[in-house]
């Protein structure tokens, strides 16, 4: 029996429909899976197999305060599946966090590790505080505690944490630690995005961006558009957007403009990337003053006249009130979720190529997997090494999933929903359901 669209409605809306609106960016993926769905004929017991998350812990972390006082916090984990390998996703801390937006965030990894054909299922894992509310000694305890209320959980062959909104390269230190220390025995394997000295990967911190402008390249290179002299435009200007910035300054592109929380910085001519960067690490990160280009809003950089842009900063950065008035070429996503579903069809009908994001910014969690598996080999790859498998697997997957758009006829990012569903869903068939 073909999947019910009614069934769809009933999981995940109060009434029928979703709201298009006003989305949030897991609607926006639930669109997405729903329309891939219907193409694929996905019975009613796979989509909710699929739509459900296999395991969701909440935990109660106390934790003493500097202060003395007792604060419990709330913590949470998501496994969303495991059907193609162990379970992997970040861990954010933030004030915000909830158990819907991680369930979301969890499922959107299963399909970003899919469709770079990484053996891994989605999670993701979450702790509701404001870090930079806390000391480091707060934030360790609170980490520790978290890890030890997770020990069920995490695990180098079961569900592998990674850095995410909030925590970074020590915040991982520390569970890896907490995590050795309950089993008797160094487990450098269950955590990635580590400090390179306990079993880090190289290249991992510019993963993302490298990823971004791989898949970049490979469709300019599709819609005949030399990268030499291109106009670029990126917004967000953090790690993802800064590497994607710099490498494609490398590749001879002439990135016309970039930006910040402080504003977007215009300059037709191009801006001098290696510059801008070091003038935002010497400003405490910050692109406030510069003087190099002219001064435009986030807006206002989206709309620019461009044959490549990068939205690398937030989600629902274009939606169906401004799409009609994007004019690049090419739409690479290197943040999460920045076009929502009732752009998609604007965009396309425009002649707009958008590379989605569980295929353009899944750079990030494939070097996760060769850390992880170069924790598990105890042998450690060369920066030129890494580089050179990241740039193969995600030109692989940028090809793999061209085709596919070109076999259904179809947007890429439904080929790339169609191709990560159809490939979880036909290892279920094959594994079964155990009774």
């Amino acid at each position: 029996m073909p999947y019910n669209k009614d069934i769809y409605n009933t999981l995940y809306y109060k009434e029928p429909g979703p709201k298009l609106d006003k989305e949030s960016p897991f609607e926006s993926m639930m669109e997405r899976f729903r329309f891939a769905a219907e193409i694929l004929k996905l019975d009613d017991g796979l989509f909710s197999y699929l739509s459900n998350p296999v395991k969701q812990v909440t935990v109660s972390v106390p934790v003493e305060m500097d202060d003395g006082k007792l604060k419990v916090f709330e913590g949470y984990r998501v496994v969303h599946d495991n059907i193609l390998g162990p379970s992997k996703g970040g861990l954010r801390f933030a004030p915000d966090v909830n158990i819907d937006e991680v369930k979301a965030l969890a499922s959107w990894m299963t399909w970003k590790c899919a469709v770079v054909n990484v053996p891994f299922g989605g999670a993701k894992g979450g702790i509701r505080c404001n870090p930079r509310d806390m000391s480091i000694r707060e934030l360790e305890r609170l980490t520790r505690r978290y890890t030890a209320s997770m020990l069920d959980v995490f695990g180098p062959e079961v569900d592998i944490p990674a850095p995410d909104m909030g925590t970074n390269e020590q915040v991982m230190a520390w569970i890896m630690d907490t995590y050795s220390m309950h089993m008797r025995k160094t487990s450098n394997a269950v955590v990635t995005g580590k400090p390179i000295i306990i079993g880090g990967s190289l290249g991992r911190k510019e993963a993302t961006g490298r990823g971004v402008v791989t898949v970049t390249l490979a469709a300019m290179n599709k819609l005949g558009i030399s990268p030499i002299n291109a106009k670029v435009a990126v917004q967000g200007f953090g790690n993802v957007g800064s590497v994607s910035a710099k490498l494609m300054y490398e590749q001879g592109s002439r990135v016309i403009a970039i930006s910040d929380i402080s504003g977007a910085y215009y300059n037709e001519k191009g801006i001098d990337i290696p510059s801008a960067m070091a003038y935002s690490q010497n400003n405490n990160f910050s692109m406030e003053g510069y003087t190099e280009a002219d001064k435009i809003t986030n807006e206002e950089l989206l709309e620019l006249d461009c044959d490549v842009l990068i939205p690398a900063a937030k989600e629902d950065q274009i939606s169906r009130h401004n799409a009609n008035n994007i004019k690049a070429k090419i739409i690479s996503e290197g943040a999460n979720g920045p076009v929502t579903a009732n752009a998609d069809k604007i965009l396309d009908e425009n002649g707009i190529l958008v590379i989605p994001d569980i295929l353009a910014n899944a750079g990030g969690v494939t070097v996760s997997y060769f850390e992880w598996v170069q924790d598990r080999q105890g042998y450690f790859w060369t920066e030129e090494r890494v580089n050179r498998r990241l740039n193969r697997m995600m030109r692989n997957a940028f090809h793999l999933i061209y085709g596919v758009m070109e076999e259904y006829n179809v947007t890429l990012r439904q080929a790339a929903y169609i191709y990560s569903i159809k490939k979880v869903a036909e290892t279920l068939k094959l594994r079964g359901i155990y009774a």
